[in-house]
């Protein structure tokens, strides 16, 4: 069974790489899910003991909160027999996200198995310096995951429980110190608003897997419960999403398959 979380498409095409090439379920984190992890329960479609394996982008070297939500309060029939295994994506390099989602497999007495990261097109864009990659950079990057979705595959299937992360320069620095004052500083949904270009076409709304927005007056307004996963801004066909001024002149990326 694969579990994933995905904001702009990069982690649910490694999902659903994974979920072919092992013949399992990728079951998307959306919705209720995400919101009241605790009311529902789920059920691998196969019987035995399978793998899990969960896939979610790396937001500034971390797991997404979110996620950590989620991992503490789902309930999973048969995951405290089941091997865990991890699959990550990132722009550039994951710090120790593997380390902060094992202590929270562990929380759980749940079994680690492998872990690796898999690079994927930048995505993020509300801070200075931050954009989307040029396109030459974010083609050769869609151009040799399949080989890297189709390793991990071959870890997990193996039953490996070794990492093959790309961790990056002062890792320690970067989970243990810019990930938590991210999470407290950087992630309010407060500064998102429309620009005058919204043609009102809801198509933020309804992609939002938080159901955090609501068309109000033919225009979109957010909530206080953010993913900050981006689809929104990504997904506008005018380009219409802003976050505060931090947007202004940046990139968009949704994926699609080479």
């Amino acid at each position: 069974m694969i579990i994933y979380f995905s904001g702009t498409g990069n982690s649910r095409a490694v999902a659903l790489g994974l979920a072919e090439k092992l013949h399992t379920e990728a079951i998307e984190l959306t919705g209720k899910l995400l919101t009241a992890p605790s009311e529902h329960t789920l059920r691998p479609a196969k019987e035995g003991n399978e793998p899990i394996v969960w896939v979610f982008p790396v937001y500034s070297w971390g797991v997404p909160p979110v996620v950590v939500k989620f991992i503490r309060e789902c309930n999973i029939d048969g995951a405290e027999l089941a091997l865990h295994h991890l699959a990550i994506t990132c722009g550039d390099d994951a710090g120790m996200t593997a380390q902060q989602w094992c202590k929270l497999m562990a929380s759980r007495s749940w079994r680690t198995g492998s872990a690796t990261s898999i690079i994927m097109p930048n995505t993020y864009v509300l801070m200075k310096g931050f954009d989307t990659d040029p396109e030459a950079v974010r083609d050769k990057k869609l151009e040799e995951a399949p080989a890297m979705i189709a390793k991990t595959s071959e870890r997990i299937a193996a039953g490996r429980t070794d990492d093959l992360i790309i961790r990056g320069r002062f890792p320690r620095f970067k989970s243990g110190i810019i990930y938590p004052w991210f999470k407290r500083y950087a992630m309010s949904p407060r500064p998102f608003h429309a620009l005058d270009s919204c043609i009102s076409c809801g198509r933020c709304a309804m992609s939002c897997p938080m159901d955090n927005i609501t068309m109000t007056d033919g225009y979109p307004v957010w909530g206080d419960a953010c993913a900050l996963c981006l689809r929104c801004y990504h997904i506008c066909p005018t380009h219409a999403v802003a976050y505060g001024k931090a947007t202004d002149g940046k990139g968009q990326y949704l994926y699609h398959s080479k």
